[in-house]
């Protein structure tokens, strides 16, 4: 991974429409933290999953065990690492031409995972990562967002994802993991074309000092030879010829064309002209006018996508989220409603209602947003910015224990857990004893995390106690 400093924090909302920044929910972390932008989306998680998850099934693994880093870069990397998570740079993601070929780097990263390659300890503990992979471990999926002092404890301390890249593995492990990864497209009928194509495509790296090299070469030796023994491999394979279905296509265009109008808006204006009536290309550039702060142009083509495809929940929540952030929060509300309408189970979705019916400051509308993140806590009881959310809730209600409370929460998916522990010291002066809340709080404070089944339970049992 390079080394370079960027801006941690970018954090994209529920859509992409989220892929907007969820500027209003995440401020951004401490700029002299060194790190990366951590970007959430709820459509291209799920085309992500729908690409990743047959891989990992194949190799033995979990796929609800894997978690998947967006990582906003425009560098051009990818790594796999303990605790099962990957990372994907958005600058990959770009220069792959078809599902295929992101498979195929997919397919080649889980080989290292399968291989367990990213568990080397002795390197680990020369780096000292062990107990940052740990921390990472606790919620950084959460977003990095919301809370500045929390996101520079938990990366401003190590340059955990740097060292990354500086690790690498040996020429045998990228063999290794070569092989791996056509075996496992070719157990779930897939061509491993792809990922011969993409190696092909950068193999002029090979002739670069280090120094010029995109940093995912840098880590991941590549020859010709490497190139060539994979090529003679998957042309042997049964399914070698097996090409992307239309829809796989599609989806690779949408994240795509959201991507490149979310993290380069100028460019996506020049690669997405007026004249290119196709979905993609008008959703790219209602992305960037947003990006650019033309509100009014960008929900003038957004409307006209809409009118076509009205069952789109992604449309809705990106609709809803230039309004919220553009200050037309009341306007916001009913867009974001047909979204979570529309995909009642996307966490992030809820949590950009949730977000709006704050910020809408009506007692009512307020108590409605309490349950709506509620709701979303049910299915991602570590999402940092939900609980910082609801400790602002909260606090509009004049519920200072339970502020407290959602608010240690916060601090602790986030890794910070000395804050963490303070706040619910504080929580547990105000909270009644023996409550479930209470109880929370007191485990909090005792450094103890509990299970997911707990999380989701504890949340259940306060949704209903707050909206029989």
């Amino acid at each position: 991974m390079t080394s370079r400093k960027r801006t941690v924090g970018k954090t994209f909302g529920a859509g992409l429409s989220a892929l907007a920044l969820l500027a209003s929910v995440a401020a951004p972390i401490a700029a002299q933290a060194q790190g990366l932008s951590l970007i959430r989306d709820t459509e291209i998680e799920e085309i992500l999953h729908r690409d990743s998850d047959p891989i990992y099934a194949a190799a033995g693994l979990d796929p609800k065990t894997v978690r998947i880093l967006l990582v906003g870069d425009k560098e051009l990397n990818a790594f796999a690492t303990q605790g099962l998570m990957m990372g994907l740079n958005t600058g990959l993601i770009l220069q792959t031409e078809t599902p295929n070929q992101l498979k195929g780097v997919i397919a080649h990263e889980t080989g290292h995972l399968a291989g367990a390659h990213p568990l080397r300890s002795d390197e680990m503990m020369k780096a000292g990562l062990r107990p940052m992979i740990l921390t990472m471990g606790l919620g950084v999926l959460a977003a990095l967002a919301g809370a500045p002092d929390a996101g520079a404890v938990l990366l401003g301390n190590a340059s955990y994802f740097g060292t990354l890249g500086a690790l690498g593995y040996s020429r045998e492990q990228e063999s290794r993991a070569d092989q791996a990864g056509a075996n496992f497209l070719e157990a779930t009928g897939q061509s491993g074309r792809g990922l011969v194509e993409f190696f092909d495509n950068f193999r002029y790296q090979e002739v670069f000092d280090q120094s010029r090299r995109f940093a995912y070469f840098r880590s991941h030796p590549l020859s010709s030879d490497r190139i060539e023994a994979l090529r003679a491999k998957v042309e042997r394979l049964p399914h070698y010829d097996a090409v992307d279905t239309p829809d796989e296509l599609a989806e690779h265009e949408i994240m795509k064309a959201k991507l490149e109008g979310f993290i380069n808006p100028q460019t996506a204006l020049i690669k997405y002209r007026e004249t290119d009536r196709s979905f993609p290309a008008r959703y790219a550039r209602s992305i960037a006018y947003y990006q650019m702060k033309e509100p009014d142009r960008a929900l003038k083509i957004l409307d006209d996508l809409i009118a076509e495809n009205d069952k789109n929940p992604y449309l809705w929540e990106l609709k809803g989220q230039i309004l919220f952030e553009f200050n037309r929060v009341a306007l916001a509300e009913e867009p974001q409603r047909r979204s979570v309408a529309l995909k009642p189970d996307a966490a992030l979705l809820r949590i950009n209602l949730g977000q709006t019916l704050i910020g809408l400051d009506d007692p009512k509308k307020i108590e409605e947003g309490v349950g709506e993140l509620k709701r979303a806590l049910i299915n991602e009881g570590d999402n940092a910015v939900a609980w910082r959310l609801l400790a602002q809730a909260y606090d509009k209600q004049g519920k200072d224990g339970e502020a407290r409370l959602a608010t240690a929460e916060q601090y602790f998916n986030l890794g910070a857990v000395q804050e963490a522990r303070v706040f619910a010291m504080r929580a547990r002066e105000l909270l009644k004893k023996d409550t479930p809340d209470w109880r929370r709080a007191t485990d909090i404070v005792l450094a103890s995390r509990p299970s997911d089944q707990d999380l989701k339970a504890l949340a259940k049992e306060g949704l209903t106690a707050s909206n029989p």
